[in-house]
């Protein structure tokens, strides 16, 4: 009789460690997939130069990037700026590997934003893989951003 009772906590205890370990087996999943999404791109002007096109030694636009891109022209003071990036973060995780989302601040990237004749934020830039790259202004909702994703960067 103390050898069941005994073993019944034994078998709970066994139970419970194994259900603790599937537990931290799918928690480590969630983590890895938040980790493999991307997520926005903070661009410098060297990194521009490097990443996106490099203006001052080409006159003509010549997009160096390897996928279509979306770059936002944004500042920290700015509200609607600030509206619209979480948008921009969901829109990066949901699109991966297809475009890249960079940020451009054009408090400390002054002159990018002369250069692409910034005059209100945020400003969004579309370069496709072809063509020229399309300008719109002001915090767009996520439907219309997706719409421009599609249909000017993906071509969908």
């Amino acid at each position: 009789m103390k050898q069941i009772v005994l073993f019944i906590p034994l078998i709970a205890l066994w139970l419970i460690s194994c259900t603790n370990k599937t537990e931290a087996k799918n928690q480590m999943k969630e983590i890895t997939k938040k980790e493999n999404k991307m997520k926005t791109l903070q661009l410098t002007k060297a990194d521009f130069l490097s990443k996106v096109a490099n203006f001052e030694t080409n006159s003509e636009w010549q997009y160096l990037g390897d996928k279509p891109a979306l770059i936002d022209f944004y500042a920290d003071w700015c509200g609607p700026c600030k509206a619209i990036a979480p948008i921009l973060e969901e829109l990066a995780a949901e699109y991966g590997d297809r475009i890249y989302i960079y940020k451009v601040n054009t408090e400390t990237e002054s002159e990018l934003a002369t250069v692409f004749g910034i005059r209100s934020i945020p400003s969004l830039l579309f370069i496709p893989m072809n063509g020229q790259p399309q300008m719109a202004a002001g915090a767009l909702p996520k439907q219309q951003l997706k719409e421009a994703i599609d249909n000017v960067l993906l071509k969908e």
